[in-house]
C-alpha cells in the first residue's frame, strides 16, 4: 500500500475515568462521542486494496466482505481512518447494536462469512482521520482531523461518522441515554491532541452496575487447580436462567472457591454447551451445583438477558435468598436507536 500511514498501526486508546471531564472555562479542550462497542478497526484504503485491521493489527477483512465493498463504494480512493465495526438488528422495533451478531461474525470457515456477511451484515461507525490523500494527518490535532474525516465520509448506507459535541452536558445525557442502543459510554478527545497509536490520551466513561446472582456452575481452569469461572444465574418467574459468568481470580481464590462450591456439587458429571467454533475438541464442560449460594458481582450491560461482558466477582452474599435474584433488580437502560444515536440524540 503506498499510504503515508500504513498497516500494521495499533489504535490509540482510552483509560478509564469516573465521570464525563467538564470543559474549562474559555476555550472548549474536549470533543464528546459516544462510545460504540464492536470491533476497534482501523481501515486502509488505497484504490482497490482495502485492509481492515484490528486492535492487536490481526486483520479483520476477510470476516467483513461486506465492508470491503462499502469502503471501496464509500470513502476516498486513499485513506486511513479509525473506528468501529458493528452490526445493528432490529430488537423490540428499534435499531441497536447486537453484539452477539458481531461475536458470531469472526469464523474460520469461508462460506460461513459469506452468509453471514449477507444475513446480519455488518457497518462501520468512524470517528477519526490518521491519513486522507498524501496527507498524513497523525501529528495534526484532533479538531482538524475531525474535520477531515466529516469530509471524507459521505451519506452511505454502510459508513458513518459517529455524532460529536463540544457541551459536556449534551455528552453526559447521552452517556445516560444512549445504552439502550447498545453503546456502553462516553469517550472524551483533547481538540489540540495528536494521533498516538497505542497511547492511552482519550478518556472513557463506562457504566457501572452491581447486581446480587445465583451460582449455578463452575467450569473446572484449563491449566491450573481450583476454578477457572463461575457461571451465574438469574430468576425470573420463578425459573432460573443463566446469564453468563465471572472469572479473572487469583491462583489462591480458585482453590479457596472450589473448596466452597464442591459440596454442592449436583451429580458426578460435567455439563456441557456449544463446542467451540474454532476447536471443536475443547473442553467447554461446566460443573452443576445446587443454586444455594449468591454472590455480588460487577457488571457493565446486559445483552438481552445476558451479560454483555463477563462480570466481576466483589463478594458472597450470605444474607440474600436465591430465589431473591430475579432480573427485576437490574437497571433498564433508556431505549435509544442507531440511527438516533448517530445523529446526536436528535
Amino acid at each position: 500500500m503506498d499510504l503515508p500511514v500504513r498497516p500494521p498501526i495499533k489504535p490509540m486508546l482510552a483509560k478509564a475515568v469516573d465521570a464525563v471531564p467538564d470543559q474549562p472555562a474559555g476555550v472548549p479542550a474536549w470533543s464528546y462521542e459516544p462510545k460504540w462497542d464492536g470491533f476497534r478497526c482501523l481501515v486502509f484504503r488505497d484504490g482497490d486494496e482495502v485492509v481492515l485491521g484490528s486492535r492487536s493489527t490481526k486483520e479483520l477483512t476477510r470476516y467483513f466482505p461486506e465492508l470491503v465493498e462499502a469502503v471501496q463504494a464509500e470513502l476516498p480512493p486513499r485513506c486511513v481512518l479509525d473506528g468501529e465495526v458493528v452490526v445493528p438488528r432490529v430488537v423490540d422495533g428499534r435499531t441497536r447494536l447486537n453484539w452477539d451478531s458481531l461475536s458470531q461474525r469472526i469464523h474460520p470457515a469461508d462460506s460461513r462469512v459469506q452468509l453471514l456477511s449477507r444475513e446480519t451484515p455488518a457497518q462501520l461507525v468512524l470517528f477519526d482521520a490518521l491519513a486522507v490523500g498524501d496527507v498524513d494527518l497523525t501529528g495534526e490535532p484532533f479538531s482538524r482531523r475531525r474535520s477531515e474525516l466529516l469530509s471524507a465520509v459521505g451519506d452511505g448506507p454502510s459508513i458513518h461518522a459517529t455524532a460529536a459535541t463540544q457541551d459536556a452536558a449534551t455528552a453526559t445525557r447521552w452517556f445516560e441515554e444512549f445504552e439502550g442502543a447498545g453503546l456502553d459510554g462516553v469517550v472524551a478527545k483533547r481538540l489540540s491532541g495528536a494521533y498516538l497509536p497505542d497511547k492511552r490520551d482519550m478518556l472513557k466513561v463506562k457504566h457501572h452496575r452491581s447486581a446480587d446472582a445465583v451460582v449455578l456452575g463452575y467450569r473446572p481452569h484449563r491449566s491450573k487447580p481450583g476454578i477457572g469461572s463461575m457461571l451465574l444465574g438469574l430468576y425470573r418467574d420463578g425459573e432460573l436462567h443463566m446469564i453468563g459468568g465471572a472469572s479473572a481470580f487469583t491462583d489462591a481464590l480458585r482453590v479457596a472457591y472450589l473448596a466452597e462450591l464442591e459440596p454442592l456439587r449436583v451429580g458426578t458429571e460435567k455439563l456441557h454447551g456449544e463446542p467451540n467454533r474454532w476447536n471443536a475438541r475443547e473442553d467447554n464442560g461446566w460443573v452443576p451445583l445446587r443454586p444455594e449460594r449468591v454472590v455480588e458481582i460487577a457488571y457493565d450491560q446486559m445483552e438481552g438477558d445476558r451479560l454483555r461482558h463477563v462480570a466481576r466477582f466483589v463478594r458472597w452474599r450470605p444474607d440474600r435468598e436465591p430465589e431473591s435474584c430475579t432480573y427485576d433488580q437490574l437497571d433498564v437502560p433508556v431505549r435509544y436507536s442507531f440511527d438516533a444515536v448517530l445523529a446526536g440524540g436528535a
